[in-house]
């Protein structure tokens, strides 16, 4: 019965030593994290039509709202996309402006996806349609149809380009 404790003790003893036992443990540091992602917002410039357009991360409130009919950053109703691009601050500009169904339906018709953010249904326009109702244009297919404003869609601001704005230029990431 001794031998037996002590051989225990002496197994449990060697296991605890092979496995660090009491030992105090040096850990590596822990790396710093970088608080931005790796896809930064950016702005696509549209050379030919001389617009530059808001290219940023949606974020899962945005596609929340969109989904329960709310409004909420870029998505919500037409009223709250109208306020949203007049009111945004973005790439150094305050000139933002919701884009008419033709820039939009231009934009993506243009070949492969120009956007690094983007969404498959559709986006507010500026442009009216019928009694009560404003066109969106839904991005696969680079139509409009018309919406009632109390729907909810996605949000993609636009501005005209001034003279210097360019694609390299320091206010421009892409």
């Amino acid at each position: 019965m001794k031998k037996s404790i002590i051989a225990t003790w002496i197994l449990m003893s060697a296991t605890l030593l092979m496995a660090g036992g009491n030992v105090k443990p040096s850990l590596s540091e822990v790396a710093d994290i970088p608080a931005k992602s790796c896809k930064a917002d950016k702005g696509y410039i549209e050379e030919d039509a001389k617009l530059m357009w808001q290219d940023q991360a949606y974020v899962d409130a945005e596609d929340g709202a969109y989904k329960q009919e709310r409004s909420v950053g870029k998505a919500g109703k037409w009223k709250h996309a109208e306020n949203y691009c007049r009111r945004l601050d973005y790439a150094g500009y305050t000139d933002w402006r919701l884009p008419t169904s033709d820039e939009l339906m231009n934009v993506h018709r243009k070949p492969g996806q120009v956007f690094t953010y983007f969404r498959g249904p559709d986006f507010w326009t500026s442009t009216p349609a019928s009694k009560g109702k404003y066109y969106v244009v839904y991005p696969a297919d680079a139509y409009r149809y018309e919406q009632k404003t109390r729907r909810s869609n996605y949000i993609r601001c636009v501005r005209c380009l001034d003279e210097g704005d360019t694609e390299t230029g320091p206010k421009i990431v892409r």
